[in-house]
């Protein structure tokens, strides 16, 4: 017995769709027109969706927004516009000579409706970036926007009414909503989210053998090796970890420093955040925690932590708490064990565990223990200790020497691994994530292999097996 939820959403499933079979492939023009559309919409709306978001969030950053949010967005469209006519190309592929004179080549085809699930920490980018790959690869979508930002959500619910709904609706609801959306008959489904839900969508999708392309999180480490300048490399540290608040899926969670420069790793974070953030959760420059429910979270990590043996430093004696407002200041974390929750679960929020070594085998078993992360930090310089342990460790994505800016290279594919996620999108992958990759083999008029194989010829067979069934 199908629920109103599901009859409603079954039934804007089934319009959009017919929509798509009316028109199953978009000419590349009209594509790039609509992504122009959403660009422009997107300038437009640039400080309306500043004050939205810092709305959802209780406070955020214009920083924040702009440059994690509206930058990537607006960039990532303007690259697909750019390369959107190579991309959609056939692309030729050799036969070889047992299939003479014949031809091939893979063709791009739209699947269809795609289905894609936003999350709440960057509602504009992680919502239309995969919205965008899906357009231009011409298919409709149906977008879950995320029920903690109905600010943003009405922004972009605007952004895709009159002509632009044909081509995208927006879904809104809370977790009931999330759970029948994710069971529709989808040609693909995107989700961007925890691992726990993330399993729970893949297995919605099985429903309907529907491919899932699912980006999760977990706890990214960083390895700083014994030849870095360490206030370099806090500073790095300290706009990764602060930027959103922590709350990115790629944020660096928790750091492995030579057991020789951990004080002096810890001295300098303290002293750049005295310098960069002085007014601690009364500045301006310090993005709030999404909830409420969130910042509570948070704050319970830092008091099972201390109650398991941890060491807590808050560069500020002042201003590191908000309860009204749900902002919480940097804390760093030494003495931490597997046992505490902040070592067990994705952090997402300014708190920063500190562990010290002595060998990097020691590093790269603990990292390995433990499910593949989304992200891999390494700072150093010594070219083979570099490639020592990012070959000895799997993860979604690397960056030496920096942090964050590897999702934002339009041209490199973003994805998991293992329990951090699967599938890619981004750039050219993003394009054939939401394709379906046609085998195509031109034959024409003149074919002798035909009335060869149809007459069974033991002269080709033996050319066949002359070619390819000897040693």
């Amino acid at each position: 017995m199908l629920t109103d939820i599901q009859r409603l959403l079954h039934s804007q499933f089934q319009q959009l769709n017919r929509t798509f079979l009316a028109e199953p492939y978009l000419p590349i023009e009209q594509r790039i027109s609509i992504l122009k559309q959403i660009k422009n919409s997107l300038i437009t709306n640039e400080q309306a969706l500043v004050a939205a978001t810092s709305k959802d969030f209780g406070y955020r950053t214009a920083f924040d927004t702009v440059l994690g949010d509206l930058l990537p967005t607006v960039k990532l469209i303007s690259d697909t516009i750019k390369r959107l006519p190579k991309w959609a190309r056939n692309e030729s592929r050799g036969v070889g000579i047992s299939l003479w004179p014949s031809k091939a080549h893979i063709n791009y085809q739209p699947k269809g409706v795609i289905g894609v699930i936003a999350p709440w920490n960057y509602p504009i980018q992680l919502a239309l970036v995969p919205v965008i790959t899906a357009l231009a690869a011409g298919n409709r979508v149906m977008l879950k926007v995320s029920e903690f930002t109905p600010h943003t959500n009405e922004i972009i619910q605007d952004i895709f009414s009159g002509e632009l709904a044909a081509h995208c609706h927006i879904v809104e609801g809370q977790s009931e909503v999330a759970a029948a959306f994710s069971e529709l008959p989808f040609a693909h489904i995107l989700f961007t989210g925890s691992t726990t839900v993330g399993r729970k969508v893949m297995q919605a999708a099985s429903q309907h053998l529907t491919p899932v392309t699912l980006e999760l999180g977990g706890k990214s480490p960083v390895v700083i090796l014994d030849d870095v300048n360490i206030k370099s490399v806090a500073k790095t540290l300290l706009f990764g970890k602060l930027n959103n608040a922590g709350q990115i899926c790629v944020a660096p969670d928790y750091v492995f420093v030579p057991k020789k420069h951990e004080h002096q790793l810890l001295q300098q974070l303290c002293e750049l955040y005295k310098q960069h953030f002085k007014d601690g959760v009364e500045g301006k420059n310090l993005t709030s925690i999404v909830s409420d429910s969130q910042y509570q979270r948070l704050k319970s990590y830092l008091v099972d932590a201390e109650d398991k043996g941890a060491q807590i430093f808050k560069p500020l004696e002042e201003n590191q708490y908000d309860d009204l407002k749900h902002r919480l200041g940097l804390h760093i974390l030494t003495q931490v064990n597997d046992a505490m929750n902040v070592m067990q679960n994705e952090i997402f929020g300014p708190l920063l565990p500190i562990m010290s070594y002595e060998s990097l085998q020691q590093v790269i078993d603990y990292i390995n223990s433990h499910p593949h992360p989304l992200a891999l930090y390494i700072f150093g310089h010594d070219k083979e200790r570099i490639s020592f342990v990012s070959q000895s460790i799997r993860s979604g994505t690397l960056a030496i020497n920096d942090v964050l800016m590897q999702v934002t290279a339009d041209q490199l594919p973003f994805g998991g691994i293992g329990e951090s996620g699967m599938g890619h999108y981004h750039g050219i992958e993003g394009f054939k994530t939401f394709s379906h990759a046609r085998n195509t083999l031109v034959s024409g008029k003149f074919n002798p292999r035909t009335q060869l194989l149809l007459k069974q010829n033991k002269l080709l067979i033996t050319l066949l097996k002359w070619m390819y069934l000897r040693r």
